[in-house]
């Protein structure tokens, strides 16, 4: 019977995470990049509301 080539599989795990770890990372960033936009957005909203409430208390 053949022995287990051990190394080969603890560097076969340590690629699976790395490419895990790599993905999760990208996940991350894509929403950090829409982030801003929605920020702005919100932002936006009550710049157009504020308007019209001084508008009334006039």
């Amino acid at each position: 019977m053949a022995k287990p080539n051990y190394s080969f599989e603890k560097r076969q795990r340590e690629l699976a995470k790395k490419k895990k770890k790599e993905e999760k990372q990208l996940l991350k960033q894509k929403p950090a990049d829409t982030t801003p936009d929605a920020a702005d957005a919100a932002e936006d909203v009550p710049a157009t509301d504020s308007p019209s409430q001084t508008d009334a208390q006039d």
